[in-house]
């Protein structure tokens, strides 16, 4: 008697697919369509303030990019984004190293280690107001400088066009280095000991060690941090537009506060449009090396 063979089912092959159907119309709805919708105003004319839009091409970006304003912006986040990323690298590690090293108690680290990690504990809007109360011409920080002779009386810091942006670009740093410090304080973690024993026994000095054992085992999650954190840096607005909200004389103006300004203040949605697709191109470059990366450590 022949047995009869059943054809499989399809049923199997389609349920990662069904499972996934939640996220993929969460994405489609959320953020999908909004970017399209965007796109899509970016090559339109009065867009929002206006029913007959018409198409107008690349008029918007030509707008754009020859504006003077996006000019400094571009520099400005340029300036905040590098040398934020920079200085947390340096930082984070620095403070690392420091939680991790044998000659220091574990009580004495768990109080670095909460001091290090405060200022990622607080939210945007605090940080922005705690510096704005330092900073202010009557307040402590110009009062210590004071005492020293740095300063004169009254020095207004975020008033400042030739110190605004060193203050924000600051201010952020102080307010990221938690989160390079906490991964590569795990990635220090687990190193293994066996390593560090090896080097000791070939000869090899502290320096020696750090640059050969060390950095080589933390390159990924350096690396990872570092696009990442290029990703975040720059589409910074909440702590720009809180502080200084781009002035003086936009010293300080970003990306993301150009944009903002010419969506809400002068209601050129249109170039608004424009110029958040210009920002979405220049960050889907980040994206796609830190995607890369990604796969090249599987």
């Amino acid at each position: 008697m022949q047995s009869i063979s059943k054809k499989p089912s399809s049923r199997p092959l389609l349920t990662p697919y069904l499972y996934l159907t939640p996220t993929l119309v969460f994405m489609v709805v959320l953020l999908l369509i909004p970017v399209v919708i965007v796109v899509s105003y970016s090559f339109m004319d009065r867009v929002i303030t206006a029913p007959d839009s018409t198409l107008v091409g690349f008029k918007n970006y030509r707008e754009v990019l020859v504006n003077p304003t996006f000019h400094a912006a571009l520099k400005n986040t340029l300036f905040f984004t590098v040398v934020s990323v920079i200085a947390h690298m340096i930082i984070g590690l620095t403070f690392a190293l420091l939680l991790n090293t044998e000659h220091v108690g574990r009580i004495t680290k768990a109080i670095y280690r909460t001091i290090f990690v405060l200022p990622w504990l607080l939210t945007v809007a605090i940080i922005a107001v705690l510096w704005r109360l330092l900073l202010n011409p009557n307040g402590i920080i110009n009062y210590l400088l004071g005492l020293v002779g740095l300063v004169g009386n009254n020095f207004e810091w975020l008033s400042n066009p030739d110190a605004a942006l060193l203050i924000v670009t600051f201010i952020n740093i102080w307010a990221g280095y938690p989160f390079f410090m906490i991964s590569l304080l795990a990635g220090l973690q687990g190193i293994s000991r066996d390593l560090y024993e090896a080097a000791a026994v070939d000869g090899a000095g502290k320096i020696r060690t750090f640059w050969s054992i060390t950095i080589p085992q933390l390159r990924p999650i350096i690396i990872s941090m570092a696009l990442l954190d290029l990703i975040w840096t720059s589409q910074q607005f909440a702590l720009i537009w809180m502080t200084t909200g781009g002035g003086p004389m936009d010293k300080t103006e970003m990306l993301s506060t150009f944009t903002y300004k010419l969506a809400f203040a002068s209601y050129d949605f249109s170039g608004a449009s424009a110029s958040a697709v210009i920002i979405l191109l220049l960050s889907m470059v980040l994206a796609f090396f830190y995607v890369r990366h990604q796969h090249s450590m599987e």
